[in-house]
């Protein structure tokens, strides 16, 4: 029989293209949902992405709530591993930051003591590198997965500390209960081709560059990553071991703004892109009444490397090029 792999937040962006390569690789898949009428939804976006349409079989869901005891410990019955990706990722920044930070540290919580109670000792959670580069990051430097943001620096958002905390709260309780095999993945801004139209806020940023909608735009970096890539590392990883107790940085390259609106402008040739122009003093003007802008300002013509040598060498992956996950996200935008 099929191991059976409970899959959090089975309708997210990211978890659904998970969900694809697990019933590809042959796994059963136990999708949680907060509300059982989107199961259709998430058959009808997996099913064309399947090497075989039978293997749609082995799918099946239960509801949960990461707020909730209801329901988890049922749905650890049978499994082989759990793979968490449910968390909060707004579009805009609430108005009460524990509106994030409590289901994204409750969640992951409640999913490691469900799993340690069903004798469940495999994990890997989707953290972000929102939980690594909010922190004081210098012109060249190198960023590895050692690294750890900073919850008082003035890049801090409302979700970076939410992604944070939870990371955080998981490797404490790993730490607490050593039989559990904890993996964190750590994806920068997930790009590429959904499965369908519903990929929430992960696509925002290209959709409004080429929407005209953000005429300007200081010179930042963007750490991009495809989201093919992320689903095969979260499936790589259960099969690694030298993978366990890691947490592994996802990001295929470092872009800087100016860049990326090449890469658009060459995949869009009539969008109406933003002007990389905004100096950094405008920026930071405007980062007293915006966080988003605010978190920007500290890397406004700043050049990073990523170290993404443990997710090639442990993980096997062999990351997209930035162009043309770009090129992928265009495409998929404008269906």
């Amino acid at each position: 029989m099929s191991q059976t792999i409970l899959l959090t937040g089975i309708t997210g962006f990211i978890a659904k293209a998970i969900a694809a390569d697990l019933l590809n690789a042959g796994y059963a898949v136990r999708g949680s949902l907060r509300s059982p009428d989107r199961a259709q939804e998430v058959r009808d976006a997996i099913a064309p992405r399947l090497t075989d349409r039978a293997s749609l079989t082995r799918l099946s869901f239960v509801t949960l709530d990461l707020m909730a005891d209801d329901g988890w410990d049922a749905a650890m019955e049978g499994v082989a591993a759990v793979i968490h990706t449910a968390s909060p990722f707004p579009a805009k920044t609430p108005a009460h930051e524990a509106d994030l930070i409590r289901p994204a540290v409750d969640g992951v919580l409640r999913a490691l003591r469900a799993a340690e109670a069903a004798g469940v000792r495999r994990v890997v959670m989707t953290s972000s590198t929102a939980a690594i580069m909010q922190r004081d990051l210098p012109d060249g430097t190198t960023v590895t997965a050692e690294m750890w943001s900073d919850l008082n620096h003035v890049s801090m958002t409302a979700y970076a500390r939410s992604k944070t905390l939870a990371e955080r709260a998981a490797w404490d309780f790993a730490e607490q209960h050593p039989s559990m095999q904890l993996t964190a993945i750590n994806p920068s801004l997930v790009i590429g081709t959904p499965l369908d139209r519903h990929y929430g806020t992960s696509l925002g940023v290209i959709a409004q560059m080429i929407s005209g909608k953000l005429p300007l735009m200081p010179n930042v970096g963007l750490a991009l990553v495809d989201v093919t890539d992320v689903a095969q590392a979260h499936v790589a990883a259960l099969k690694a071991p030298h993978s366990i107790g890691k947490r592994i940085l996802l990001v295929s390259d470092y872009v800087m703004a100016r860049d990326l609106v090449a890469m658009l402008r060459d995949a869009a040739p009539q969008a109406r892109l933003p002007r990389v122009a905004v100096p950094r003093l405008v920026a930071r003007a405007i980062g007293l009444v915006s966080p988003q802008v605010r978190s920007l300002v500290p890397l406004i013509d700043k050049t990073l490397h990523i170290d993404n040598a443990p997710a090639r060498d442990l993980l096997g992956i062999a990351f997209t090029p930035p162009a043309g996950a770009v090129a992928a996200t265009v495409c998929a935008l404008n269906a």
